[in-house]
């Protein structure tokens, strides 16, 4: 059976892919910074025949790997960012390595290696001539600040890929048919005029009391927005001392709803707010929008095939990573409400493992997150199917100690597991034309009465932006 062979090339490589994932968990990098992550998977693909365009989209570690050069064109995406201030050793307890310093607390180093095994299975199946077509890796830096892969979409990186199949870690296996908030991100800097706030406090023009006023202002939009919405700030600038009116104050906002016109209406309404508090102080405002993305756009037909290729895919653990899993689980106290994603015959089972390993049918159908991620743009403008993986103990949220430790080796089984996930579903667009056509006309029907614009502002560098 072809397909057999594509697992077999996966469990081949197992120490490969491994020794990779290990690299990158060991010098985690944050958003834009992830230089020698980026490479270290460049060179494994580089060494197995791809043509490695690095760069794309204006990001130094973002890049597009490519074999072949025929129809149909599939592609997988690998995110390789870390999170600032999770450094964790891999043990069941709270211990950074060092203290304040990033670690892969969303599994970045699992998702980049996975995908990357099952990318180098279809190629190898295209080289023996078992399929024809291309396959295309996408190297997708900065998914954890300002989303890298929505300015790979700006400049087309996409243009030419005909279905994309990617994954993301978390603690049960199932294929994903739900969606996303959409969001955009600002900063609203005010400036004002400093003065002794005691002596001659008539002299100054408070930047903070504009950022207050923003605030406040933002809390009576609450009651009028949709429910679904959400509206986060941060102050990231508020003054220097309390006995001096403070010159300058910025802060930053998040605006995210279930579909892009809501955010951009939200979005402008929030920019009004601030409008107003400056001329309310009588301090300046410099606006500035530096980030954007759109809500998942799912596609059943690539969630099928998913799922289709879950039931053929082994998943390997030992009884280290066993051990390992059940140590870490302990450590996460009452996990019933992450049970509760579940359905309900499935949840004792997965209650009773340290490690929930069965595949299972889509829990979010119809269902849109609470986050955001910039595979939304992708998803507008390819098909794009996706799925979880259990590189967690059950339970275990994104982002947190426990997910950076399970990252260093008791989550390479999942990864193993999404690598064959991938490539079965890859193969299947190169084998079967009806699969194919069937996710582009869904792709097509859901797009139909909706273009995509990309939300970035114009000349957007993400660098300038993530960086201010």
């Amino acid at each position: 059976m072809p397909k057999r062979e594509l697992f077999e090339t996966i469990e081949s490589e197992r120490e490969r892919l491994r020794s990779v994932s290990r690299e990158i968990w060991e010098t985690p990098e944050v958003a834009l910074q992830e230089t020698e992550s980026s490479e270290r998977l460049q060179s494994v693909l580089r060494e197995e025949g791809f043509d490695v365009e690095a760069g794309v989209g204006g990001i130094e570690t973002a890049f597009v790997a490519r074999y072949g050069d025929e129809d149909p064109v599939v592609g997988t995406m690998g995110e390789f960012d870390a999170l600032p201030g999770l450094s964790q050793r891999p043990t069941a307890e709270r211990e950074p390595i060092e203290e304040g310093e990033p670690g892969h607390g969303c599994g970045h180093n699992l998702f980049g290696v996975g995908s990357l095994g099952g990318a180098l299975a279809v190629k190898r199946a295209i080289e023996r001539g078992d399929l024809s077509g291309s396959v295309v890796f996408f190297g997708t830096p900065a998914e954890e600040a300002g989303g890298g892969k929505v300015y790979m979409v700006r400049d087309g990186a996409f243009d030419d890929v005909d279905a994309v199949v990617s994954w993301h870690p978390g603690w049960y296996n199932a294929p994903g048919k739900g969606s996303c908030l959409a969001v955009d991100s600002f900063e609203f800097a005010f400036e004002g005029e400093s003065s002794h706030a005691a002596a001659a406090p008539e002299a100054g023009r408070s930047a903070l009391d504009a950022v207050q006023l923003l605030n406040t202002g933002v809390e009576y939009m609450r009651e009028h927005v949709p429910d679904a919405a959400r509206i986060h700030y941060v102050i990231t600038e508020g003054g220097d001392a309390a006995n001096v009116v403070p010159p300058q104050a910025s802060v930053e906002y998040l605006v995210r709803a279930p579909e892009r016109e809501q955010v951009e209406r939200i979005s402008e309404w929030v920019r009004d707010v601030a409008e107003g508090a400056a001329l309310m102080t009588q301090t300046d405002l410099e606006t500035t929008k530096t980030s954007g993305m759109y809500g998942v756009l799912p596609n059943h037909a690539l969630g099928d095939a998913i799922r289709e290729n879950m039931a053929d895919a082994e998943f390997p653990l030992d009884d280290e990573q066993a051990a390992f899993a059940a140590e870490l689980r302990e450590t996460l106290g009452d996990v019933d409400g992450a049970l509760a994603q579940l359905p309900e015959d499935r949840r004792e089972e997965a209650d009773d493992a340290a490690m929930f390993t069965q595949p299972i049918d889509a829990v979010d159908e119809g269902v849109t997150g609470s986050y955001s991620t910039d595979s939304g743009d992708v998803s507008w403008n390819v098909p794009l199917g996706r799925f979880q993986a259990a590189t967690w103990p059950v339970g275990t949220p994104a982002h947190s100690w426990q997910a950076v430790a399970a990252g260093a080796d008791l989550g390479t089984g999942g990864m193993e597991f999404a690598a064959k996930v991938i490539a079965g579903t890859l193969y299947d667009l190169l084998d079967d034309d009806e699969l194919l056509a069937e996710a582009r006309a869904e792709f097509e029907d859901r797009t139909a009465d909706a273009e995509y614009d990309s939300p970035l502002p114009e000349g957007a560098d993400p660098y300038e932006l993530v960086n201010r």
